[in-house]
């Protein structure tokens, strides 16, 4: 029975997880910046969609630096999706780096020093360096192995060619298991980089592709390579300040980047940093590519993470900067004054506002849509109305909750579309705020450290209401 059930588990790689804005494929936006209907993911919220867009053009173009952006709405609004989106629509190469304002104070490292990490780790830099590369097809490869023990170690040749000429080169041991690693045989086309020795396989020549009847679907064929062997390439890399500052920080600062543990790093070492990549700036071996810093709930920051920001957003090299918050006018965090979205005057006033409203009914069945469809779950017409109906008196992120748990009920009486009763079971086994808080009114005399005052009913009527 023990192994039944081993071989019935299997394993949830990072791709199978379903997360919270998993479905979000970018801004939805047309190529005029028209926000589409329901596009990438995205539901509803138009106008923030399209100053998104705007904002975007801007990272796009990387000719203004420091602009900085506060997406503000009521929670379950989007705006942590339309972060996301922005990060997607921006592809692999600009660096979005994302943190919650509450992790600063949990790291150990000043605040100020958490900051500019997250700051480098928004601007890349993209470093064009000139290899000596040989590349070409392989028409043979032959490698000698001694046949006495302890004689001399193996030996071999290879032989490539392209259109015009045919070289043979003698191997080394350390080339014959680099040969060996990429299982490179006749009829491949490999590149090796002069410098390090690095074989890379780019494919199969298309004058073998008759070679077998079955090829597996990871089988790629090129072209045999013209001109010469030897050629020189441009090569880019793409990393982020952080990363350039970690490693050249202490010696073995290349496993500190893997290990997350970087420390503080010392100031002279990011200003010799700076002066070599404008060194390679003024040279053409590198540009700067400005990305984009996302703080969500920047409430959580206090006044000395607000006066650094204001400092660090002047700066030539500093990323857009953009921050989100579901605050209205309350404290900001180390001092007694109040503020709208808890954020100094001095710093909303760099800030270009953003504002995400109140979805409708229509935009949460929409939204739920999409969702019962990133999570594989058949649910009829009725069972959709009655959860947007929840959706819209509760709020969207309880009524996304429970598709998965009316999935498992549906599961439970061996159903495959989710109908009115499973929504309505799970209604009932989970609470939403609403009904915790009437219930948390009605009981509350029985729960430990309760204060039964006037004031304290008065505080949870208002959250009632």
């Amino acid at each position: 029975m023990a192994e039944l059930k081993l071989s019935e588990s299997r394993d949830l790689t990072r791709i199978e997880r379903i997360g919270a804005h998993s479905h979000i494929r970018g801004l939805g936006l047309d190529s005029t910046l028209e926000p589409r209907d329901v596009s990438d993911g995205m539901v509803g919220q138009t106008s923030a969609r399209k100053a998104a867009g705007v904002i975007l053009q801007m990272i796009k173009d990387g000719k203004i630096a420091g602009r900085a952006v506060l997406i503000a709405g009521q929670p379950g609004t989007g705006k942590t999706a339309i972060a996301m989106g922005m990060a997607k629509s921006l592809g692999l190469e600009t660096p979005f780096a994302m943190i919650a304002g509450s992790e600063l104070f949990s790291l150990e490292m000043s605040k100020t020093e958490a900051l500019t990490q997250a700051f480098r780790k928004a601007i890349g830099v993209r470093i064009k360096e000139e290899t000596e590369v040989i590349e070409g097809e392989v028409v043979e490869v032959q490698i000698d192995r001694p046949t006495a023990s302890g004689a001399a170690s193996k030996s071999g040749k290879l032989t490539l060619k392209t259109t015009e000429m045919e070289t043979v080169y003698d191997l080394g041991a350390k080339m014959i298991e680099a040969l060996g690693k990429e299982k490179v045989s006749s009829g491949d086309v490999i590149a090796i980089d002069k410098a390090s020795g690095k074989i890379t396989k780019l494919g199969r020549s298309f004058s073998r592709s008759r070679d077998f009847d079955a090829m597996g679907p990871q089988v790629k064929f090129v072209q045999c390579p013209d001109g010469e062997l030897q050629k020189r390439k441009e090569v880019v890399h793409c990393v982020t300040l952080h990363e350039i500052d970690v490693i050249n920080s202490r010696t073995q600062g290349f496993l500190a980047l893997f290990t997350g543990d970087t420390g503080e790093i010392r100031a002279e070492v990011r200003e010799q940093i700076d002066t070599k990549v404008a060194e390679w700036r003024e040279e053409g071996k590198a540009e700067i590519v400005p990305g984009v810093l996302f703080i969500d709930e920047v409430h959580m920051l206090d006044i000395e993470c607000f006066s650094f920001l204001n400092r660090a957003l002047e700066n030539e090299m500093a990323p857009i900067l953009v921050v989100a918050t579901n605050r209205g006018i309350t404290t900001i965090r180390g001092t007694n004054y109040k503020s709208p979205h808890g954020i100094p005057i001095d710093l909303l006033d760099r800030l270009l506002i953003i504002s995400t409203q109140p979805y409708t009914e229509d935009e949460i069945r929409k939204i739920l849509d999409i969702r019962c469809e990133e999570e594989d779950v058949e649910m009829s017409d009725g069972a959709k109305h009655l959860l947007t109906k929840i959706g819209v008196e509760t709020s969207l992120r309880y009524a996304i909750h429970l598709i998965t748990a009316a999935a498992l009920a549906c599961q439970k009486r061996k159903a495959k579309v989710v109908e009115l009763e499973d929504i309505n079971r799970v209604y009932h086994l989970f609470l939403d705020v609403k009904r915790s808080t009437q219930y948390l009114m009605e009981y509350q005399s029985q729960y430990m450290f309760s204060e039964t005052g006037e004031a304290d009913e008065d505080d949870t009527n208002a959250m009632v209401s």
